[in-house]
């Protein structure tokens, strides 16, 4: 079991990497499939993969809302328009729909499988664009990898600190094998990672040390970030009595169960990236 997590955690590490070099086009691709494997996980850990039309419509507002997102960041990046306000549009245009479709079917749906369908939208292919939104932004070819220190490099930190001097459970329901020193090792780790990475190669285009320690800044809030979503994706699973949400990845689980750091990662290192270096612009 370990040698199949060891690998398939590996080979899905190089994909990343090459993916996201590439960019552009390849990562629209890449994360538009992971977005849409993630939803399908989430409505099915809701139950809305039902076998009756208005269940499958509701699913489907979501398929193609996650379709139109990706193709909206693909021509505002094309075309430099404004991607905040595309996205907002279609947040609101699948809520719209899933309320009519509500209405016009009803009682054949229910009120909370509206809200699981919204949810699930937004819980991950909507905050999984960020890392495509990050990557076209403004030295977006450095910031991106924080995202993936923040998230699997808190996670590794984490585990060894952990496993080293853990004694202190962080979550004993949710994650008994999480401790407080194992925590404590992944911001700190994180943050660590964060600075040398930047202080090798984020500042050999942009030699300013201020951009190292806001490397580092962003690095250790998002894995304070991080340990949320993994908590998060870990209650639903406790909720709906799930052991992994899917079993595309050896080892790992699905889609949630491997990026579920990641997703929450992502936003935060998105915003927290335009917040600290444009302060740091301004105090230049």
């Amino acid at each position: 079991m370990f040698r199949t997590r060891l690998i398939s955690g590996v080979l899905l590490l190089v994909i990343a990497i090459c993916v996201i070099i590439l960019g552009g086009p390849v990562l629209d691709i890449a994360l538009w499939f992971v977005s849409s494997v993630g939803y399908l996980e989430l409505v099915r850990a809701f139950g809305l993969n039902k076998k009756t039309p208005e269940h499958r419509s509701l699913v489907a507002i979501g398929y193609t809302a996650i379709f139109f997102l990706y193709i909206s960041i693909w021509c505002c990046r094309t075309w430099q328009l404004e991607q905040f306000a595309i996205t907002l549009i279609i947040i609101l245009l699948v809520f719209f729909a899933c309320m009519f479709l509500y209405v016009f079917s009803y009682p054949k749906l229910h009120a909370e499988e509206i809200t699981e369908t919204v949810f699930s939208f937004l819980y991950a292919p909507l905050m999984l664009s960020y890392i495509d939104l990050t990557r076209n932004m403004e030295m977006g070819e450095y910031i991106v990898w924080l995202i993936l220190i923040s998230s699997w490099g808190c996670d590794t930190c984490a585990y060894c600190v952990g496993k080293l001097i853990g004694k202190h459970k962080m979550s004993p329901i949710l994650s008994p094998k999480k401790s407080i020193e194992g925590a404590i090792g992944g911001v700190a780790g994180s943050a660590i990672i964060g600075a040398v990475f930047a202080a090798v190669l984020f500042s050999r285009k942009y030699p300013d040390i201020s951009l190292v320690l806001g490397c580092a800044l962003i690095c250790g809030l998002g894995a304070l970030i991080s340990m949320v979503g993994d908590l998060a994706a870990s209650a639903i699973k406790r909720d709906k009595n799930l052991k992994d949400y899917g079993n595309l990845i050896p080892g790992h689980g699905g889609i949630m169960d491997r990026f579920d750091s990641v997703i929450f990662t992502a936003p935060a290192t998105y915003f927290l990236a335009v917040v600290i270096f444009e302060a740091s612009r301004i105090m230049r």
